[in-house]
C-alpha cells in the first residue's frame, strides 16, 4: 500500500502588491533609528537577494480559513472525491484568522473546523485540527497524514496550508516586504500504483534556535501599544538555513534509496531566492555534484513568502503547468522540503 497525492488546490489572492508601494514606508533599525540608505536603495538590495519583485495580500473582507477553504475546494474537486469520505482536515498555519485591520488572533474553533463547517461535511469521524509549525507545517502536515494512512486510521487526508502574513508585520521593518498572503491544499491516499511518498525526515532545533523568529514590538518607538509582530534574525535563520537543511535533505534521500541524479525536481520552500538556491547548491554539493539546472521550480517573484502556504502553491502550480520551463512527469521523482520557525526543518522523497 502506497501514499500519494491524488488532488491539488491553491489560492492566490487578487491583490498585488508592487516593490515601489514600499516607497513610503520609513523602516528602522531595531532600535528605531533610521538607515542611512534610502529606501529606494533598500527596496533595491532586497529585490537583489529575494527576488522578490512583487507578493499577493488577502482581500480585505477573507481570513486565512476562508483562503484555506477555497484551496481545499480545488483540491477536493482535483482529487474529484467525496467530502465526506475525508478522515481528517489536517490544516497549517501560525497566526490563526487575523481580521483586517485588526491585531488580534483568533484560533477557536480551529481553522480546519472552520473549513469542514464550510464544506458542509457531516460526517463527525472527519477529524479536523491545527498545525502550528513554521513555515515548514503543511509539510508537516502531510507528513502526520501519511503516518495516519500507513497506521491504517485513515484512507483519505485533506492538508491545508495557508496565512495571512500581510496582517502580522511591522511596516517600519524592512522584512516586512518578504510576506504575502496565501493558501495550497492536498488530498492524500491509499493506491496499489508504485508512486507516492518514499520516505520522509523531521527535525526541531530549539536549544539555541528557538527564537531565531518570535513576535516582538514595532521597530517605531513611538509606537506606545503593545501590538506585536512578526520578527525574525534574518542572519542567523540564513546561516542556520545552510548548514542544517542540505543534510537534513540528504538523510530523508539517503533513507529513500533513490540515486541523487534520479531527482527530478526540489520544491523547496519560497523563502529568500538566494537563501534557497545555496541550500540547493550545498545539498548537492553533499554528493559532489553540481545542481542540475530548472530542478528548483521558482514563484517567489511574483507571489513571496507565503509560509506555509508556498510548498502546496508551487506543487500545484507546476504540475497543471502555470510555471514557466517547469513540469513533472509520471514517474519523476521529487523533493519537497522546507525551513522555518522552531527551528523545525523537514523533507519528503516522493514519486509522482
Amino acid at each position: 500500500m502506497n501514499v500519494k497525492i491524488t488532488g491539488a488546490g491553491c489560492y492566490i489572492p487578487s491583490e498585488v502588491e508592487i516593490n515601489e508601494a514600499f516607497l513610503e514606508h520609513q523602516f528602522l533599525n531595531e532600535d528605531g533609528s533610521p538607515f542611512k540608505q534610502n529606501t529606494d536603495i533598500i527596496i533595491k538590495k532586497f529585490k537583489s537577494i529575494t527576488g522578490i519583485d512583487e507578493r499577493r495580500y488577502a482581500e480585505s473582507h477573507h481570513s486565512s480559513s476562508d483562503l484555506g477553504f477555497f484551496a481545499a475546494e480545488k483540491a477536493i474537486e482535483n482529487a474529484n472525491i467525496d467530502p465526506e469520505e475525508l478522515d481528517y482536515i489536517i490544516f497549517a498555519h501560525n497566526f490563526g484568522d487575523v481580521k483586517h485591520n485588526t491585531v488580534q488572533s483568533d484560533m477557536v474553533p480551529s481553522l480546519a473546523s472552520r473549513v469542514k463547517h464550510n464544506l458542509r461535511i457531516k460526517n463527525p469521524k472527519c477529524v479536523a485540527y491545527d498545525v502550528v509549525f513554521g513555515c515548514p507545517g503543511w509539510l508537516e502536515g502531510m507528513i502526520q497524514a501519511y503516518a495516519f494512512i500507513k497506521a491504517g486510521i485513515a484512507k483519505k487526508c485533506l492538508i491545508i496550508g495557508s496565512e495571512t502574513l500581510s496582517r502580522v508585520v511591522d511596516v517600519h521593518d524592512r522584512d516586512s516586504m518578504i510576506y504575502s498572503d496565501g493558501a495550497g491544499a492536498t488530498i492524500i491516499e491509499t493506491t496499489t500504483e508504485d508512486c507516492g511518498i518514499i520516505a520522509h525526515e523531521t527535525a526541531t532545533h530549539s536549544y539555541d534556535e528557538a527564537h531565531y523568529l518570535y513576535f516582538g514590538k514595532s521597530n517605531n518607538p513611538e509606537l506606545s501599544d503593545d501590538t506585536r509582530y512578526i520578527k525574525m534574525y534574518g542572519r542567523k535563520i540564513y546561516e542556520f538555513a545552510l548548514t542544517n537543511v542540505p543534510s537534513a535533505m540528504k538523510a530523508c534521500l539517503d533513507k529513500s534509496g533513490v540515486a541523487i541524479d534520479d531527482l527530478k525536481k526540489v520544491f523547496i520552500h519560497q523563502a529568500n531566492e538566494k537563501m534557497d538556491e545555496a541550500i540547493v547548491e550545498r545539498f548537492y554539493s553533499l554528493y559532489d555534484k553540481e545542481a542540475p539546472e530548472s530542478i528548483m521550480p521558482m514563484i517567489i517573484h511574483n507571489l513571496g513568502n507565503s509560509s506555509v502556504a508556498t510548498i502546496p502553491t508551487l506543487f500545484d502550480m507546476v504540475t497543471k503547468g502555470q510555471v514557466d520551463n517547469q513540469d513533472i512527469q509520471k514517474g519523476d521523482i521529487i523533493m519537497f522540503a522546507s525551513v522555518g520557525a522552531g527551528m523545525n526543518i523537514n523533507a519528503i522523497v516522493y514519486k509522482y
